[in-house]
Protein backbone atom coordinates (compact mmCIF):
# COMPACT_ATOMS: atom_id res chain seq x y z
CA UNK A 1 0.00 0.00 0.00
CA UNK A 2 1.40 3.52 -0.79
CA UNK A 3 2.03 6.21 1.40
CA UNK A 4 -0.55 8.02 1.73
CA UNK A 5 1.31 11.50 0.74
CA UNK A 6 -0.18 14.84 2.17
CA UNK A 7 0.02 18.12 0.21
CA UNK A 8 -0.19 21.30 1.50
CA UNK A 9 -1.83 23.25 -1.10
CA UNK A 10 -2.76 27.01 -0.22
CA UNK A 11 -5.64 28.60 -2.21
CA UNK A 12 -6.18 32.28 -2.37
CA UNK A 13 -8.99 33.64 -1.04
CA UNK A 14 -8.21 36.75 -0.25
CA UNK A 15 -8.33 38.92 -3.03
CA UNK A 16 -4.98 39.91 -5.18
CA UNK A 17 -5.56 43.02 -6.41
CA UNK A 18 -8.62 45.85 -6.79
CA UNK A 19 -11.21 45.15 -9.57
CA UNK A 20 -11.32 47.60 -12.57
CA UNK A 21 -14.89 48.28 -12.65
CA UNK A 22 -16.24 48.41 -16.31
CA UNK A 23 -17.07 51.88 -16.45
CA UNK A 24 -17.56 54.49 -13.71
CA UNK A 25 -20.00 53.80 -10.12
CA UNK A 26 -19.39 51.33 -7.60
CA UNK A 27 -20.87 47.70 -7.82
CA UNK A 28 -20.14 45.36 -5.50
CA UNK A 29 -16.33 44.53 -5.47
CA UNK A 30 -15.26 41.40 -7.73
CA UNK A 31 -12.69 39.18 -6.56
CA UNK A 32 -9.85 38.65 -8.99
CA UNK A 33 -10.05 34.69 -10.14
CA UNK A 34 -8.81 32.11 -7.25
CA UNK A 35 -5.82 30.67 -8.87
CA UNK A 36 -5.96 26.59 -8.96
CA UNK A 37 -3.61 25.27 -6.42
CA UNK A 38 -0.82 23.35 -8.16
CA UNK A 39 0.05 19.85 -6.86
CA UNK A 40 3.38 19.62 -5.03
CA UNK A 41 3.73 16.20 -3.71
CA UNK A 42 5.99 13.52 -5.25
CA UNK A 43 4.79 11.75 -7.92
CA UNK A 44 3.21 8.25 -6.32
CA UNK A 45 1.57 5.01 -7.64
CA UNK A 46 -1.78 5.57 -9.20
CA UNK A 47 -4.52 3.98 -7.44
CA UNK A 48 -7.57 4.25 -9.56
CA UNK A 49 -11.54 4.05 -8.32
CA UNK A 50 -13.11 1.53 -10.39
CA UNK A 51 -16.51 -0.18 -10.85
CA UNK A 52 -17.86 -2.77 -12.46
CA UNK A 53 -17.32 -3.92 -15.91
CA UNK A 54 -19.34 -1.35 -18.11
CA UNK A 55 -20.22 0.80 -15.41
CA UNK A 56 -19.17 4.02 -13.13
CA UNK A 57 -17.85 3.70 -10.20
CA UNK A 58 -20.03 4.24 -7.28
CA UNK A 59 -18.48 7.19 -5.15
CA UNK A 60 -19.55 7.85 -1.36
CA UNK A 61 -19.16 11.55 -0.23
CA UNK A 62 -18.42 11.16 3.69
CA UNK A 63 -20.13 14.06 5.61
CA UNK A 64 -16.78 16.50 5.96
CA UNK A 65 -15.64 16.44 9.90
CA UNK A 66 -15.34 19.65 11.94
CA UNK A 67 -12.40 19.23 13.84
CA UNK A 68 -13.04 23.16 15.71
CA UNK A 69 -15.85 22.42 17.99
CA UNK A 70 -17.59 25.64 16.89
CA UNK A 71 -20.39 26.25 14.62
CA UNK A 72 -19.01 28.11 11.83
CA UNK A 73 -16.50 25.22 11.37
CA UNK A 74 -19.89 23.20 10.85
CA UNK A 75 -21.40 25.21 8.69
CA UNK A 76 -18.36 25.02 6.79
CA UNK A 77 -17.62 21.49 6.60
CA UNK A 78 -21.32 20.90 5.73
CA UNK A 79 -21.32 23.37 2.32
CA UNK A 80 -17.93 21.46 1.66
CA UNK A 81 -19.55 18.22 1.69
CA UNK A 82 -22.65 19.24 -0.28
CA UNK A 83 -20.79 21.61 -2.97
CA UNK A 84 -18.75 19.07 -3.58
CA UNK A 85 -20.89 16.11 -4.13
CA UNK A 86 -23.09 18.50 -6.81
CA UNK A 87 -19.59 19.00 -8.27
CA UNK A 88 -18.71 15.06 -8.68
CA UNK A 89 -22.44 14.60 -9.72
CA UNK A 90 -21.85 17.40 -12.48
CA UNK A 91 -19.69 15.39 -14.80
CA UNK A 92 -21.16 11.80 -14.39
CA UNK A 93 -18.26 10.33 -14.50
CA UNK A 94 -19.11 9.07 -11.07
CA UNK A 95 -22.16 7.35 -9.60
CA UNK A 96 -23.04 8.84 -6.82
CA UNK A 97 -24.38 6.97 -3.59
CA UNK A 98 -26.81 9.58 -2.22
CA UNK A 99 -26.60 11.05 1.22
CA UNK A 100 -29.05 8.81 2.93
CA UNK A 101 -27.17 6.04 2.03
CA UNK A 102 -23.84 7.13 3.03
CA UNK A 103 -25.60 7.89 6.70
CA UNK A 104 -26.16 4.56 7.43
CA UNK A 105 -22.54 3.96 7.80
CA UNK A 106 -21.21 5.10 10.98
CA UNK A 107 -19.26 8.32 10.66
CA UNK A 108 -15.37 8.14 10.81
CA UNK A 109 -13.76 9.29 13.68
CA UNK A 110 -10.81 10.64 11.85
CA UNK A 111 -9.82 11.35 8.20
CA UNK A 112 -8.32 7.89 8.23
CA UNK A 113 -11.07 5.67 9.63
CA UNK A 114 -11.76 4.34 6.52
CA UNK A 115 -14.48 1.42 7.84
CA UNK A 116 -13.39 -0.98 4.50
CA UNK A 117 -16.33 -3.31 5.12
CA UNK A 118 -19.69 -1.15 6.05
CA UNK A 119 -18.41 0.60 2.99
CA UNK A 120 -18.37 -2.68 0.70
CA UNK A 121 -22.13 -3.44 1.99
CA UNK A 122 -23.17 0.02 0.42
CA UNK A 123 -22.02 -0.93 -2.72
CA UNK A 124 -18.94 1.62 -3.04
CA UNK A 125 -16.47 1.77 -5.21
CA UNK A 126 -14.53 4.91 -3.91
CA UNK A 127 -14.82 7.02 -0.59
CA UNK A 128 -14.58 11.12 -0.07
CA UNK A 129 -13.55 11.67 3.51
CA UNK A 130 -12.72 15.15 5.30
CA UNK A 131 -11.65 17.69 7.70
CA UNK A 132 -11.74 21.28 8.13
CA UNK A 133 -9.95 23.55 11.09
CA UNK A 134 -9.57 26.62 11.95
CA UNK A 135 -5.89 27.70 12.18
CA UNK A 136 -4.85 31.32 13.32
CA UNK A 137 -4.29 31.74 9.86
CA UNK A 138 -7.66 30.91 8.83
CA UNK A 139 -8.54 27.37 7.47
CA UNK A 140 -7.34 24.03 7.13
CA UNK A 141 -8.80 21.28 4.57
CA UNK A 142 -7.84 17.55 4.21
CA UNK A 143 -9.13 15.30 1.78
CA UNK A 144 -8.88 11.57 1.09
CA UNK A 145 -10.62 9.80 -1.97
CA UNK A 146 -10.26 5.62 -0.95
CA UNK A 147 -10.73 2.79 -3.08
CA UNK A 148 -12.59 0.31 -1.36
CA UNK A 149 -11.76 -2.37 -3.06
CA UNK A 150 -8.00 -2.03 -2.89
CA UNK A 151 -8.37 -0.68 0.46
CA UNK A 152 -5.63 2.10 -0.43
CA UNK A 153 -5.43 5.96 -0.34
CA UNK A 154 -6.28 6.80 -4.24
CA UNK A 155 -6.24 10.51 -3.45
CA UNK A 156 -5.12 12.62 -0.13
CA UNK A 157 -4.29 16.74 -0.10
CA UNK A 158 -4.68 19.25 2.32
CA UNK A 159 -5.17 23.13 1.18
CA UNK A 160 -5.21 26.13 3.48
CA UNK A 161 -6.77 29.43 3.12
CA UNK A 162 -9.63 31.88 4.63
CA UNK A 163 -13.15 30.42 5.04
CA UNK A 164 -14.48 33.93 2.85
CA UNK A 165 -15.41 31.34 0.36
CA UNK A 166 -15.74 27.38 0.95
CA UNK A 167 -17.79 26.86 -1.88
CA UNK A 168 -14.14 26.97 -3.50
CA UNK A 169 -12.52 24.58 -1.34
CA UNK A 170 -15.25 21.78 -2.84
CA UNK A 171 -14.62 22.93 -6.46
CA UNK A 172 -11.16 22.98 -6.10
CA UNK A 173 -11.20 19.67 -4.77
CA UNK A 174 -13.47 18.30 -7.09
CA UNK A 175 -12.04 19.58 -10.02
CA UNK A 176 -8.30 17.82 -8.79
CA UNK A 177 -10.35 14.89 -8.50
CA UNK A 178 -11.72 14.50 -12.22
CA UNK A 179 -8.07 15.17 -13.10
CA UNK A 180 -6.15 12.99 -11.08
CA UNK A 181 -8.54 10.31 -11.45
CA UNK A 182 -10.44 10.50 -14.89
CA UNK A 183 -8.12 12.36 -16.69
CA UNK A 184 -11.01 14.87 -17.24
CA UNK A 185 -10.78 18.74 -17.02
CA UNK A 186 -13.49 19.92 -14.52
CA UNK A 187 -14.79 22.79 -14.74
CA UNK A 188 -16.24 23.61 -10.53
CA UNK A 189 -13.59 26.21 -10.54
CA UNK A 190 -15.31 27.92 -14.19
CA UNK A 191 -17.44 30.92 -14.69
CA UNK A 192 -19.75 32.47 -16.37
CA UNK A 193 -20.51 35.88 -17.92
CA UNK A 194 -24.02 36.85 -19.25
CA UNK A 195 -26.23 40.18 -19.78
CA UNK A 196 -29.21 40.78 -17.41
CA UNK A 197 -31.89 43.45 -17.13
CA UNK A 198 -32.55 42.36 -13.22
CA UNK A 199 -31.85 45.83 -11.65
CA UNK A 200 -34.96 46.85 -13.21
CA UNK A 201 -33.19 50.65 -14.26
CA UNK A 202 -34.28 52.35 -17.49
CA UNK A 203 -31.90 54.60 -19.61
CA UNK A 204 -32.90 57.99 -21.55
CA UNK A 205 -31.85 58.24 -25.21
CA UNK A 206 -32.85 57.15 -28.78
CA UNK A 207 -32.48 53.74 -28.56
CA UNK A 208 -35.65 51.24 -29.09
CA UNK A 209 -35.36 49.20 -26.19
CA UNK A 210 -34.49 51.41 -23.03
CA UNK A 211 -33.89 49.10 -20.23
CA UNK A 212 -30.63 48.83 -18.95
CA UNK A 213 -28.50 45.72 -19.30
CA UNK A 214 -25.48 45.35 -17.75
CA UNK A 215 -22.67 42.34 -17.33
CA UNK A 216 -22.83 39.65 -14.57
CA UNK A 217 -20.44 36.90 -13.75
CA UNK A 218 -20.94 34.29 -11.73
CA UNK A 219 -19.98 30.42 -10.69
CA UNK A 220 -20.59 27.74 -13.28
CA UNK A 221 -23.58 26.55 -10.70
CA UNK A 222 -25.30 29.92 -10.49
CA UNK A 223 -23.92 30.76 -7.35
CA UNK A 224 -22.08 34.39 -6.45
CA UNK A 225 -23.64 36.13 -8.93
CA UNK A 226 -22.31 39.95 -9.26
CA UNK A 227 -22.51 43.01 -11.31
CA UNK A 228 -19.48 43.97 -12.97
CA UNK A 229 -20.85 47.10 -15.17
CA UNK A 230 -22.40 49.89 -14.36
CA UNK A 231 -22.77 51.96 -17.66
CA UNK A 232 -27.15 53.07 -16.94
CA UNK A 233 -26.54 51.83 -20.70
CA UNK A 234 -26.98 48.81 -22.96
CA UNK A 235 -24.37 45.66 -22.11
CA UNK A 236 -24.84 42.64 -24.33
CA UNK A 237 -22.57 39.63 -25.87
CA UNK A 238 -19.88 39.26 -23.13
CA UNK A 239 -16.92 36.67 -23.66
CA UNK A 240 -14.54 36.27 -21.47
CA UNK A 241 -10.59 36.15 -22.94
CA UNK A 242 -8.84 32.64 -22.81
CA UNK A 243 -6.96 33.74 -19.60
CA UNK A 244 -10.28 34.85 -18.06
CA UNK A 245 -9.00 37.95 -16.74
CA UNK A 246 -10.82 39.81 -19.40
CA UNK A 247 -14.18 40.28 -21.17
CA UNK A 248 -15.44 41.77 -24.51
CA UNK A 249 -18.77 43.06 -24.92
CA UNK A 250 -21.03 44.87 -26.93
CA UNK A 251 -21.88 48.67 -25.37
CA UNK A 252 -24.10 51.19 -25.96
CA UNK A 253 -22.32 53.33 -23.38
CA UNK A 254 -20.75 55.87 -25.96
CA UNK A 255 -24.23 56.06 -27.65
CA UNK A 256 -23.35 54.21 -30.31
CA UNK A 257 -22.54 50.49 -30.71
CA UNK A 258 -19.17 49.28 -30.03
CA UNK A 259 -16.62 46.66 -28.69
CA UNK A 260 -15.21 47.15 -25.23
CA UNK A 261 -12.53 45.33 -23.33
CA UNK A 262 -12.49 45.25 -19.81
CA UNK A 263 -9.82 43.89 -17.58
CA UNK A 264 -11.71 43.07 -15.08
CA UNK A 265 -9.32 42.38 -12.04
CA UNK A 266 -6.83 45.59 -13.35
CA UNK A 267 -7.56 49.09 -13.10
CA UNK A 268 -6.66 50.09 -16.23
CA UNK A 269 -9.91 51.67 -18.22
CA UNK A 270 -11.50 49.39 -21.06
CA UNK A 271 -10.03 49.76 -24.29
CA UNK A 272 -12.17 50.05 -27.80
CA UNK A 273 -10.01 48.13 -30.12
CA UNK A 274 -12.27 48.27 -32.89
CA UNK A 275 -12.95 52.11 -32.75
CA UNK A 276 -16.01 53.13 -33.08
CA UNK A 277 -18.48 56.11 -33.98
CA UNK A 278 -21.79 56.78 -35.06
CA UNK A 279 -21.01 56.10 -38.16
CA UNK A 280 -18.67 52.87 -37.99
CA UNK A 281 -20.60 50.84 -35.25
CA UNK A 282 -19.12 47.37 -33.89
CA UNK A 283 -20.70 44.43 -31.78
CA UNK A 284 -20.71 40.73 -31.38
CA UNK A 285 -16.96 40.39 -30.26
CA UNK A 286 -15.25 36.38 -30.28
CA UNK A 287 -11.82 36.09 -29.19
CA UNK A 288 -9.47 33.79 -30.92
CA UNK A 289 -8.44 30.42 -28.47
CA UNK A 290 -4.39 32.53 -28.26
CA UNK A 291 -6.43 35.63 -27.13
CA UNK A 292 -4.28 37.98 -29.42
CA UNK A 293 -7.26 38.43 -32.03
CA UNK A 294 -11.20 39.44 -31.99
CA UNK A 295 -13.40 38.99 -34.76
CA UNK A 296 -16.42 41.19 -34.78
CA UNK A 297 -19.38 42.81 -36.81
CA UNK A 298 -19.01 46.15 -38.14
CA UNK A 299 -20.90 48.33 -40.45
CA UNK A 300 -17.60 50.46 -41.58
CA UNK A 301 -18.08 49.92 -44.93
CA UNK A 302 -21.59 50.26 -44.64
CA UNK A 303 -23.42 47.12 -44.36
CA UNK A 304 -22.86 44.10 -41.45
CA UNK A 305 -19.18 42.64 -42.28
CA UNK A 306 -16.77 40.47 -40.44
CA UNK A 307 -13.35 41.68 -39.50
CA UNK A 308 -10.34 40.95 -37.01
CA UNK A 309 -8.29 42.81 -35.38
CA UNK A 310 -5.27 42.65 -33.05
CA UNK A 311 -6.38 42.86 -29.17
CA UNK A 312 -4.46 46.15 -28.94
CA UNK A 313 -6.34 47.28 -31.69
CA UNK A 314 -3.59 47.40 -34.60
CA UNK A 315 -4.10 45.46 -37.89
CA UNK A 316 -7.43 45.50 -38.86
CA UNK A 317 -8.54 43.42 -41.99
CA UNK A 318 -11.83 42.82 -43.38
CA UNK A 319 -12.79 38.94 -43.88
CA UNK A 320 -16.58 38.75 -45.89
CA UNK A 321 -17.42 41.13 -49.05
CA UNK A 322 -21.37 40.39 -49.26
CA UNK A 323 -23.87 42.72 -49.57
CA UNK A 324 -26.12 40.89 -46.79
CA UNK A 325 -25.32 40.45 -43.28
CA UNK A 326 -22.30 39.12 -41.75
CA UNK A 327 -22.36 38.33 -37.93
CA UNK A 328 -21.99 36.03 -34.86
CA UNK A 329 -18.57 34.88 -35.34
CA UNK A 330 -16.87 31.89 -33.60
CA UNK A 331 -13.66 30.21 -33.51
CA UNK A 332 -12.86 26.93 -34.22
CA UNK A 333 -10.79 25.30 -31.56
CA UNK A 334 -7.46 25.91 -33.15
CA UNK A 335 -7.74 29.24 -34.70
CA UNK A 336 -7.83 28.45 -38.36
CA UNK A 337 -11.46 28.88 -39.39
CA UNK A 338 -14.31 30.90 -38.46
CA UNK A 339 -17.90 30.17 -38.24
CA UNK A 340 -20.42 32.91 -38.49
CA UNK A 341 -24.37 33.40 -39.71
CA UNK A 342 -24.93 34.78 -42.82
CA UNK A 343 -28.31 35.83 -44.44
CA UNK A 344 -26.94 35.79 -48.03
CA UNK A 345 -28.91 33.31 -49.43
CA UNK A 346 -32.49 35.38 -48.17
CA UNK A 347 -32.33 33.67 -44.54
CA UNK A 348 -29.96 33.87 -41.90
CA UNK A 349 -27.91 30.09 -42.35
CA UNK A 350 -24.64 28.97 -40.44
CA UNK A 351 -21.04 28.84 -42.75
CA UNK A 352 -17.83 27.94 -42.44
CA UNK A 353 -14.47 30.06 -43.61
CA UNK A 354 -10.86 29.79 -42.86
CA UNK A 355 -9.95 32.56 -40.43
CA UNK A 356 -8.14 34.76 -43.31
CA UNK A 357 -12.03 34.82 -45.22
CA UNK A 358 -11.16 32.12 -47.89
CA UNK A 359 -12.83 28.39 -48.26
CA UNK A 360 -16.22 29.73 -47.45
CA UNK A 361 -18.89 27.04 -46.79
CA UNK A 362 -22.67 26.78 -45.70
CA UNK A 363 -23.18 23.95 -43.20
CA UNK A 364 -27.21 24.65 -42.39
CA UNK A 365 -30.17 24.21 -44.64
CA UNK A 366 -32.83 25.40 -42.43
CA UNK A 367 -35.75 27.96 -42.06
CA UNK A 368 -33.16 30.01 -39.67
CA UNK A 369 -29.94 29.76 -37.67
CA UNK A 370 -28.44 31.72 -35.83
CA UNK A 371 -25.37 32.09 -32.57
CA UNK A 372 -22.89 29.40 -33.80
CA UNK A 373 -20.50 28.57 -31.02
CA UNK A 374 -17.71 26.41 -31.91
CA UNK A 375 -16.77 23.63 -29.54
CA UNK A 376 -13.67 23.10 -27.97
CA UNK A 377 -11.09 19.97 -28.60
CA UNK A 378 -11.25 17.15 -28.29
CA UNK A 379 -15.20 18.03 -29.70
CA UNK A 380 -15.23 19.47 -33.17
CA UNK A 381 -18.94 20.56 -33.20
CA UNK A 382 -20.77 23.94 -33.73
CA UNK A 383 -23.77 24.47 -31.60
CA UNK A 384 -26.33 26.76 -32.73
CA UNK A 385 -30.13 27.89 -32.12
CA UNK A 386 -32.77 26.65 -35.08
CA UNK A 387 -36.42 28.21 -35.70
CA UNK A 388 -38.44 25.41 -34.97
CA UNK A 389 -41.71 27.21 -35.10
CA UNK A 390 -42.55 30.29 -33.02
CA UNK A 391 -39.42 29.70 -31.05
CA UNK A 392 -35.88 28.27 -31.33
CA UNK A 393 -34.03 25.07 -30.34
CA UNK A 394 -30.57 24.53 -29.75
CA UNK A 395 -29.11 22.01 -32.57
CA UNK A 396 -25.42 20.66 -32.86
CA UNK A 397 -23.85 20.25 -35.94
CA UNK A 398 -21.03 17.94 -36.71
CA UNK A 399 -18.06 18.97 -38.44
CA UNK A 400 -16.67 15.84 -39.32
CA UNK A 401 -19.61 14.05 -40.27
CA UNK A 402 -22.06 17.27 -41.14
CA UNK A 403 -24.76 15.27 -39.13
CA UNK A 404 -27.08 17.21 -36.96
CA UNK A 405 -28.58 16.51 -33.57
CA UNK A 406 -31.10 18.48 -31.19
CA UNK A 407 -30.94 19.00 -28.10
CA UNK A 408 -34.04 20.88 -26.35
CA UNK A 409 -37.62 20.36 -27.81
CA UNK A 410 -39.74 23.20 -27.86
CA UNK A 411 -39.33 23.72 -23.88
CA UNK A 412 -39.81 27.31 -24.10
CA UNK A 413 -37.35 29.19 -26.98
CA UNK A 414 -33.78 27.74 -26.34
CA UNK A 415 -31.14 30.64 -28.22
CA UNK A 416 -27.24 31.99 -27.16
CA UNK A 417 -25.61 28.35 -27.19
CA UNK A 418 -21.83 28.42 -25.09
CA UNK A 419 -20.14 25.61 -24.87
CA UNK A 420 -18.39 24.63 -21.18
CA UNK A 421 -14.54 24.59 -21.91
CA UNK A 422 -14.17 20.92 -21.53
CA UNK A 423 -16.96 20.32 -24.00
CA UNK A 424 -19.42 18.05 -22.06
CA UNK A 425 -22.11 21.20 -21.60
CA UNK A 426 -23.68 23.96 -23.01
CA UNK A 427 -25.00 27.29 -21.06
CA UNK A 428 -28.01 28.74 -22.83
CA UNK A 429 -31.16 31.08 -22.87
CA UNK A 430 -34.22 29.68 -22.42
CA UNK A 431 -38.13 30.82 -21.79
CA UNK A 432 -39.03 28.05 -20.54
CA UNK A 433 -39.85 29.00 -16.74
CA UNK A 434 -41.34 32.15 -18.29
CA UNK A 435 -38.91 34.96 -18.54
CA UNK A 436 -35.07 34.55 -20.24
CA UNK A 437 -33.33 32.82 -18.09
CA UNK A 438 -29.79 31.17 -18.20
CA UNK A 439 -29.65 27.03 -17.81
CA UNK A 440 -27.22 24.25 -18.15
CA UNK A 441 -27.39 21.22 -20.14
CA UNK A 442 -25.03 18.20 -20.81
CA UNK A 443 -24.02 17.98 -24.60
CA UNK A 444 -26.27 15.48 -25.39
CA UNK A 445 -29.66 17.77 -23.82
CA UNK A 446 -29.49 15.85 -20.66
CA UNK A 447 -29.35 17.24 -17.03
CA UNK A 448 -31.00 20.52 -18.11
CA UNK A 449 -30.41 23.26 -14.56
CA UNK A 450 -31.79 26.85 -14.05
CA UNK A 451 -28.55 29.06 -13.10
CA UNK A 452 -30.89 32.09 -12.86
CA UNK A 453 -34.03 33.14 -11.35
CA UNK A 454 -34.01 37.61 -11.69
CA UNK A 455 -35.11 39.52 -14.48
CA UNK A 456 -34.13 38.47 -17.79
CA UNK A 457 -30.53 36.98 -18.74
CA UNK A 458 -29.27 36.60 -21.76
CA UNK A 459 -25.93 35.76 -23.58
CA UNK A 460 -23.96 33.32 -21.74
CA UNK A 461 -20.16 33.05 -22.11
CA UNK A 462 -18.04 29.95 -20.06
CA UNK A 463 -14.70 30.99 -18.86
CA UNK A 464 -11.96 28.99 -19.95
Amino acid sequence: MPEMTNVRVTVLFAALGAVSLLAAGAPPQTPPPQTPPAPQQPREVFVPIVGEIGAPPRLAVVPFLALTPDQDTRAIAQTITEVLFADLSFEREFSMIPADVVRTVPAPRSIDDAQWDRWREVGADGVVIGTVRKTDRGLEVQVRVLSVRSKESAFGKEYSGTGANPRLYAHTIADEIFMQQRRLRGVARTKLAFSSDRDGERMPGPVADRTIKEIYIGDYDGYNQRRVTVTRSLNDFPVWSPDGRAIAYTSWRSRFMTIFVSHIYETTPPTTPAGGSWQVQNWLAAWSPDGKRLVFTSSRDGNPELYVVNADGTNLRRLTYNPAADTTPTWSPTGAQIAFTSDRTGSPQIYVMNADGTGLRRVTYEPYCDRPTWSPAPFNEIAYASRTGPGYDIKIYEVATGEVRQLTFGQGSNESPAFAPNGRHLAFTTTRWGKVQIAVMGRDGNDVRQLTRVGNNYAPNWSQ
